[in-house]
């Protein structure tokens, strides 16, 4: 059975992170490369806020009784094959799990331009997730 307090924590938390990330964003990339306090509150926001989307997709896998999966970023497949997201949001959003890989554990190999401009770019997708997640809940 899913854990509705559970999840609206981490509901509240990716907001929390997301709204964090705003305040960086609104800068141009050379102000948040040149300004190392930016930067890392950019990727340690961004990470949080995937570790969060992974443990509500651990949760609802676990939870639903569905496939196990094979790494974090096929959960959002498995999200999609039982009709909680839609598959081509599952593809788009899934590769957010190897950004955050890198960022963890290969810094060295971060782009940083590239990473901000995906950020800047492509953050509303966070926001989508968790009306995605929200409306399930909803029809449950």
């Amino acid at each position: 059975m899913l854990d509705r307090k559970f999840i609206e924590g981490k509901i509240s938390l990716i907001e929390e992170y997301f709204y964090e990330m705003e305040d960086v964003v609104k800068f141009g990339e050379k102000e948040i490369l040149k300004d190392n306090m930016k930067l890392r509150a950019l990727e340690r926001d961004f990470q949080l806020i995937v570790d969060e989307m992974i443990d509500i997709n651990l949760h609802f896998i676990r939870e639903l009784d569905l496939k196990s999966p094979d790494d974090f970023q096929n959960t959002f497949s498995i999200l999609a094959a039982s009709n909680i997201i839609p598959d081509d949001f599952a593809e788009k959003l899934a590769p957010v799990v190897g950004t955050r890989n890198i960022l963890v554990h290969r810094y060295e190999k971060v782009d940083k331009k590239l990473f901000i401009s995906q950020v800047k770019n492509e953050r509303k997708d966070f926001l989508e997730y968790l009306k995605l997640i929200n409306q399930y809940l909803k029809k449950t």
